[in-house]
């Protein structure tokens, strides 16, 4: 098989990013981009050598050369045009979180199985190699029956644009669909979900905040009215939960690391550590990252497909190695940061099924996407 070709939607600091990676991939070659923005497309596309330029994501998903397409849209947009690549027959590989809203997500997880196409969320925690060592100690027993899983995500003041970087649509609901859980928690949650296998959550607590003091023209003029720290409870099946922590900005040092507790021994996710009892002694255990992913790029080169996410979803289109779950990982991990949003509406707490139920679609309408040729609902 020769190069994946790849067709790139949207060209924001997300996007270059994204081909930055793939300028290090020698299976994969970018040959279109989609921006509406004609000074940002032509500007981008000179800079990586992207020789097919686009105004119009229709003209792109027409092209029948190009093998995938990687969105890096706003939230909110992500439904729509992943829905339409994946009925174009492309392949979708597309930012997180998945989409603006469970029920979005929802329609884009059904594409997927009736189109037969493949679709990868971008979910960088899941690479990392303290994943690695942490699934393989999973999967070995070493842990007992897991009970409880901790997510942590710290940071001290790091609200997009309020805070100096990134655009003013990130703290807007009507276009990111949430803030610090959709933006950040959406990688300790899922990677928590792969360790442990996803399970269906089933009940739903959480808190969300909105209260360190925010620069009020920065406030003004992006509208900002989304969550910078939230807190959840979520309750699966066989007496299993999970704490969520997540902070965008906080009167507070520096979190722990995300943990996964079990009956025979317990994990720190970042930095990596192992703790249990050995003879009756309690054992703390640290890891030499270093020397062991040195032996697997020697003596076991097929095993960098799982070693960052771009990386693998250009194995996976090849053939080389199975897709991770990263789909169904990401739906669920929707389906709990909406159940936090809607406890903290509803202040109680809320089942699984009533979030599925109560869930709308928070898409935006896109002008340069055709809905009628893509059987799309404006």
């Amino acid at each position: 098989m020769g190069k994946i070709r790849i067709g790139i939607i949207g060209l924001g600091i997300i996007a270059e990013q994204h081909l930055d990676k793939y300028k290090a991939i020698e299976d994969c070659e970018v040959v279109a981009g989609c921006d509406i923005d004609p000074v940002r497309l032509n500007n981008v596309c000179d800079k990586y050598d992207i020789p097919h330029r686009y105004e119009s994501i229709t003209a792109l998903l027409q092209r029948d050369d190009i093998d995938a397409v990687d969105i890096c849209l706003h939230n909110c947009l992500h439904a729509p045009v992943s829905i339409a690549a994946l009925r174009a027959g492309k392949n979708v590989y597309c930012e997180k979180p998945m989409a603006g809203s469970y029920y979005d997500a929802l329609q884009m997880y059904t594409a997927m199985k009736e189109t037969g196409k493949l679709l990868h969320i971008q979910l960088a925690f899941l690479y990392t190699y303290n994943t690695v060592i942490a699934k393989k100690i999973i999967d070995s027993g070493d842990l007992g029956r897991i009970y409880h899983v901790r997510s942590n995500g710290y940071r001290r003041r790091g609200r997009p644009y309020v805070d100096g970087y990134g655009r003013k649509e990130f703290v807007n609901s009507e276009w990111s669909g949430g803030g610090a859980l959709y933006d950040m928690a959406v990688y300790h949650i899922s990677q928590l979900l792969y360790l442990i296998d996803n399970p269906e959550p089933l009940r739903i607590t959480g808190h969300v905040y909105q209260e360190t003091d925010i620069d009020p023209y920065r406030k003004e003029i992006s509208k900002y009215d989304v969550e910078e720290f939230a807190i959840g409870l979520v309750e699966f099946d066989n007496n299993l939960t999970m704490n969520i922590t997540e902070s965008w900005a906080v009167h507070m040092n520096q979190f722990e690391g995300s943990c996964i507790l079990g009956s025979k021994g317990g994990i720190r996710l970042e930095p990596l550590s192992y703790h249990t009892n050995m003879h009756d002694f309690q054992m703390d255990a640290s890891f030499d990252i270093g020397a062991a992913q040195y032996r697997e790029s020697t003596l076991y080169p097929e095993r960098l497909n799982f070693r960052e996410s771009q990386r693998h979803w250009v194995a996976a289109l090849k053939g080389e190695c199975q897709l991770l779950p990263t789909a169904e990982i990401a739906l669920n991990t929707q389906l709990i940061q909406e159940g936090i949003y809607l406890s903290a509406k509803l202040k109680r707490q809320v089942t699984a099924d009533e979030v599925k139920e109560m869930s709308k679609s928070n898409s935006r309408f896109i002008p340069n996407l055709d809905y009628n040729l893509f059987g799309l609902n404006k």
